[in-house]
């Protein structure tokens, strides 16, 4: 999975999003510090297309409307605005198309700026977006490959809102927890990562493991120009894509990991390279 996915487009013409605070807002009137949030907010390199061909099957998205504007339009955001989400899932859905045994996780799990009627015009995105591809609400664990492909299903949305209970093919946001570290030490990131698979629910959830460290204020000061990637990022992922080689599949093992800038290293075939232990496992067992 990638973290903040569809982050490697932010417009920085555009606002600051709903979702910064009042005196970024006032800050970012002048025109160098929109190009400072930019360096800060983009955290993927890569397009969805790109990301999905790459081996990305999990995406964290937060989306908004645009305050002021007419009509029910909806953005994904992070810091600032980035492309409308009905071409991000345009480009997913011709992807899936092409490759019809593939299925993705669509997490929208942040939204800003929307009441229910901006929900109603999204959900209807999704639906016209993806149509019969949509896996209905089941049980995790009957939700195998072979069963989505018996079913032609090939998209699962996580929906962290309550109307997701008025639509068969919303997912509870419940079904999909991704606890966050909030870190800068890559130390204390590892740490959390391995405790809160210790605290993983046996059964019922899927469950994301984000491999990610989150700047601070007092980072970003110190780092304005060189922003996430060559701060934070650059220096500390090879130790934690050391932590993933080292992992296991499976019950109370990890489910999914995100990352920024997943291009970086080999992140995605270092993950799917980690199924191969179950494969391993169930040769013992017979």
């Amino acid at each position: 999975g990638s973290h903040d996915s569809f982050s490697y487009w932010v417009d920085e013409h555009s606002p600051v999003g709903p979702d910064q605070a009042t005196a970024i807002k006032r800050l970012a009137r002048i025109s160098l510090v929109k190009k400072i949030m930019k360096k800060w907010s983009v955290t993927q390199n890569l397009t969805f297309k790109e990301q999905l061909e790459g081996g990305i099957r999990y995406f964290d998205l937060r989306v908004s409307s645009k305050p002021g504007e007419i009509g029910q339009e909806i953005y994904f955001i992070h810091g600032l605005f980035g492309i409308k989400v009905w071409d991000g899932l345009m480009e997913i859905n011709t992807f899936l198309e092409q490759h019809p045994k593939e299925v993705i996780f669509l997490d929208f799990n942040h939204f800003y700026a929307m009441d229910d009627s901006h929900h109603f015009f999204l959900i209807n995105r999704i639906r016209s977006a993806f149509g019969s591809k949509l896996c209905s609400v089941e049980c995790v664990e009957y939700v195998t490959l072979q069963y989505m492909w018996d079913n032609k299903y090939q998209v699962l949305i996580f929906y962290h809102y309550p109307l997701y209970k008025e639509y068969p093919f919303l997912w509870p946001g419940n079904k999909m927890p991704a606890p966050w570290a909030n870190t800068t030490n890559v130390h204390k990131l590892l740490q959390f990562l391995e405790t809160t698979l210790e605290e993983r629910s046996r059964y019922g959830t899927f469950h994301v493991s984000q491999a990610i460290l989150t700047p601070r204020v007092r980072t970003i000061a110190r780092n304005l120009v060189r922003g996430l990637k060559n701060t934070l990022v650059h220096r500390n992922l090879p130790m934690i894509l050391n932590w993933v080689k080292a992992q296991k599949p499976g019950v109370m093992g990890v489910n999914i990991i995100t990352s920024d800038f997943v291009e970086l290293v080999d992140f995605a075939a270092t993950v799917i390279a980690l199924n191969n232990l179950l494969l391993e496992d169930n040769e013992s067992e017979t």
